[in-house]
């Protein structure tokens, strides 16, 4: 069994995470297809990608999205809205289908409504699953809209028993402008994109809206996935050596589910040690894990929630637990310093008109030199349309 080590990790992880050299316009399948790229908070996927690909504009993001649909966003992985390639909906998406006797995974919170209504969660579904329909060729702008499209449409096929209570007021909003109905719809959402019944479709101003998979691409979604790909074998090149308890925390899914995905792929992967412990890694990554090469690029100003930083075992790429606790927050979290694949420091930013202020801190004993990070933070600023104005390295 290899013995692997943290260098060897961090190295592999830059490779299959497209940080250890800039690629060509070309390559953006592959690039976002690794993992996907979160989009929650709205244009952190557009910063991930602009950081492994130096030729970034907004334009050509806006095309690949809306005019050449070569990427999908939807809700996916731990619930968020996801960009990934549309040929990778059966991972993205599919995958994430309940099997008998699974649990749903991202819809916990809508037990309240349900107990209301009388109704088990596949009840709700099939239901909601009933009206879809209707969203293909049309496109509803606004999240509240969404719902209270989909909630009028199911209304119809309630008894006037049931009816009344959908339309109660919901304890979820404490302002009173959402429905029960509307409540429930919200919390099957993710359920209805991994069947592929709901997708984002272009963006309003600051509104995202939505439509069907149909709709946006021009076909149904495949519900069974190809046999040669499988959902943890991407984890595993993304993340690994993994275990199943950091897949299935990656996922949040339970660990029946987990570890039902995870036997999918089990006869492709080799266990290998870590600091002394089991692990596994897919059989085909692991002399590309063993022989690390010379990396093209060493630093990265990641931003917030890059694919990179999604990784459960975050001692790997941040050994101090005091610095993990201030790039991982609950909320609000910073960019990520990264030097070598380990994350030495960390950085904030702030847009005044078309110019944007930058402050990065960068840890004591990082071998990394301030002047490194200054053309680094040029191209952040360029990529967000702005000039680079006030830049305090500390």
């Amino acid at each position: 069994m290899h013995a692997i080590s943290i260098e060897e990790i961090r190295n592999f992880r830059l490779r299959s995470h497209h940080l250890d050299r800039w690629y060509d316009r070309t390559e953006v399948e592959a690039v976002v297809g690794g993992c996907g790229m979160q989009n929650s908070p709205p244009g952190v996927w557009e910063a991930a990608l602009a950081n492994r690909i130096a030729a970034c504009d907004g334009q050509w993001i806006e095309r690949l999205l809306t005019e050449e649909r070569t990427l999908l966003q939807a809700w996916s992985i731990r619930g968020v809205p996801l960009v990934f390639p549309v040929s990778g909906s059966h991972l993205f998406l599919s995958s994430l289908v309940a099997e008998e006797g699974e649990r749903w995974i991202y819809t916990r919170g809508a037990s309240w409504a349900l107990e209301e209504l009388g109704m088990g969660i596949e009840e709700a579904l099939s239901l909601v699953e009933r009206v879809m329909p209707n969203l293909d060729g049309e496109t509803i702008v606004g999240k509240a809209a969404l719902d209270r499209r989909i909630a009028g449409w199911v209304e119809g096929l309630l008894s006037p028993t049931l009816q009344a209570i959908w339309q109660q007021k919901s304890i979820y909003d404490p302002r009173g402008n959402q429905s029960l109905g509307e409540a429930l719809v919200s919390f099957l959402l993710r359920p209805l994109s991994s069947k592929g019944l709901v997708v984002f479709a272009q963006r309003h101003g600051q509104e995202p809206s939505f439509t069907s998979y149909r709709t946006w691409v021009g076909k149904g979604i495949e519900l069974v996935p190809p046999p040669q790909t499988t959902l943890v074998e991407t984890f595993l090149h993304s993340y690994g050596p993994a275990t199943v308890r950091h897949f299935a925390s990656w996922l949040g899914c339970s660990p029946q589910q987990a570890s039902r995905l995870w036997n999918e792929g089990h006869d492709r992967m080799e266990a290998v040690t870590v600091s002394t412990q089991r692990r596994y890694m897919l059989t085909q990554d692991v002399p590309a894990l063993l022989n690390p090469r010379p990396l093209g690029r060493s630093t990265h100003l990641l931003a917030a929630h890059d694919p990179y930083l999604g990784l459960q075992d975050r001692a790997v790429i941040c050994p101090h637990t005091e610095h993990q606790r201030i790039i991982w927050q609950t909320v609000a979290n910073p960019g990520a310093i990264v030097h070598e694949g380990e994350i030495v420091g960390y950085w904030k930013s702030r847009k005044r008109a078309h110019v944007l202020d930058m402050e990065l801190v960068v840890w004591e004993g990082a071998q990394l030199k301030g002047d490194a990070l200054i053309p680094l933070a040029q191209h952040h600023a360029h990529v967000r349309g702005c000039t680079l104005g006030t830049l305090v390295i500390t």
